[in-house]
């Protein structure tokens, strides 16, 4: 055999296995996910996030025809949940949702183990969740002058849980004493689902939480709730009153939710993951569990890894405001 005929049958046998990786390649992208894909959860099982997660995970698993397993990792106000996904293998095989908590993160903690914004991949907004106001069920106040005026006259031993410094549930106390002009002592936990259950057999007074974690303990009579903290009132709790409507006019404080991964996901991994984000903000049973905790789907607009993005930057900014002014440091 000539050496140019040799020549050309090693050039097009390369040629052919250069074609099969790449075809083995698109083959592989196209085929995402072909494994279980885990959702983590950076908070107790049983709270508000989590019900959120719960209900993205099973419309995710009917979209990509692989379970989503939600995994709750708790603890250190998320930090440890959101450090996992940071570390994990930017493949679509690691994501996670979480709240508010992500933009209070790099005010509260000294030496945070990863940037919130430049360590992961932001793939949209979901919902933003108003709070309310809830006190243990045997509590003597009957509406919201009443529990505004017992919580003033008995500060000095009044009680409040929340579910980690610098949560949802957290900051909005903060808030809502700082405009009452009073302090309480708080009572933290590794998330809202165990914080409930303490509230619920009366071990603390009082809790600001999301609808998403107190419309159903309402309802059945297990906590009282008083006010909520949006400037309209909520379709889940009709007979509870705004702040804004008179108790402390302008008061306004709402939790939103949001999908992350690792930073460094391939475009049409991202690409495939905002689109059954979408489709689960779309899904009739999504929207019928969101309407009766409270809350619904953010504009299809704001999902979208660039709108998701910008908005965590400028909630960042806002709430180091807050929380410097409040002087509050956590641990991690």
């Amino acid at each position: 055999m000539s050496f140019l005929r040799r020549a050309l049958l090693t050039c097009a046998a390369a040629a052919t296995c250069l074609a099969s990786f790449a075809v083995a390649g698109t083959a592989a992208a196209q085929a995402y996910p072909n494994k279980p894909v885990t959702l983590i959860v950076p908070a107790a099982a049983g709270g508000p996030t989590d019900t959120v997660a719960r209900l993205i995970a099973e419309s995710m698993t009917k979209t990509f025809g692989q379970t989503v397993v939600v995994e709750n990792v708790g603890g250190a106000g998320g930090t440890i949940g959101m450090a996992k996904v940071a570390r994990a293998a930017p493949d679509g095989y690691t994501i996670a949702v979480w709240h508010i908590a992500q933009a209070t993160a790099p005010a509260l903690y000294d030496g945070l183990k990863y940037d919130v914004v430049s360590d992961f991949d932001h793939l949209g907004r979901i919902t933003d969740v108003p709070m309310t106001l809830v006190s243990k069920a045997g509590l003597p106040p009957k509406d919201i002058a009443e529990i505004v005026a017992w919580m003033k006259a008995n500060q000095s031993k009044a009680t409040y849980g929340h579910a980690g410094i610098g949560s949802a549930s957290h900051l909005c106390m903060l808030i809502l004493m700082k405009e009452l002009g009073i302090k309480m002592e708080g009572v933290g936990y590794r998330g809202t689902g165990p914080a409930m259950n303490d509230l619920i057999s009366g071990t603390f007074d009082v809790m600001c939480d999301q609808t998403t974690n107190t419309t159903g303990h309402i309802k059945d009579g297990r906590i009282k709730g008083y006010a909520v903290t949006t400037k309209a009132k909520v379709s889940s709790v009709p007979e509870l009153p705004t702040f804004d409507s008179g108790t402390l006019p302008g008061f306004e404080v709402s939790a939103w939710h949001a999908l992350w991964a690792p930073k460094g996901l391939p475009k049409d991994v991202t690409d495939k993951l905002v689109a059954a984000l979408k489709v689960a903000l779309k899904d009739p049973k999504v929207l019928e569990r969101f309407a009766g905790l409270g809350t619904e789907p953010v504009a299809e607009a704001q999902v979208s890894p660039e709108a998701l993005k910008g908005y965590l930057e400028s909630e960042v900014k806002r709430w180091d405001a807050v929380i410097k002014a409040a002087g509050v440091k956590a641990s991690n």
